[in-house]
């Protein structure tokens, strides 16, 4: 049997990016404000959603959520959030009740287009609390 080395190459090749995925953007001022938290441990499935203050990205499946003025919670989806992180898409959701919880579907849409990239379901939403000083000096 004849092999053609060129062609056997590229085919290797062409497999090997197939099995490797981009690495997925990270927000490294969202990064940086989670590393200031602690989890808890304590969770709850909804938030009122007039409560709700920001919820931003840290990457493709892990959202920070601002609720009110100084309570902040993690949200970890349920698969990835394709473009979530990046500054020229934004969330969009729908809700059923005044509330958003686990599983509801959150999607990633282009701001100029409103081109839709990618969805995600919500886990259970994790309560965080400030870290202590010494041990938020260590995770900077």
């Amino acid at each position: 049997m004849r092999v053609n080395l060129p062609l056997a190459s590229a085919a290797l090749l062409i497999a090997m990016g197939c099995a490797t995925t981009a690495s997925e953007r990270v927000d490294e001022k969202v990064v940086e404000k989670l590393a200031g938290f602690e989890r808890t441990g304590e969770t709850v499935g909804c938030l009122n959603v007039r409560s709700i203050s920001s919820i931003d990205a840290a990457d493709e499946k892990t959202f920070l959520v601002r609720v009110g003025v100084n309570d902040y919670y993690v949200n970890e989806a349920r698969g990835r959030c394709s473009g979530a992180t990046s500054n020229f898409n934004h969330l969009e959701y729908t809700l059923t009740a005044a509330q958003l919880c686990r599983l509801d579907v959150i999607r990633v849409v282009d701001n100029q287009t409103g081109t839709f990239y990618g969805s995600c379901s919500l886990g259970d939403f994790e309560r965080l609390k400030d870290k202590a000083p010494a041990e938020a000096d260590e995770a900077s």
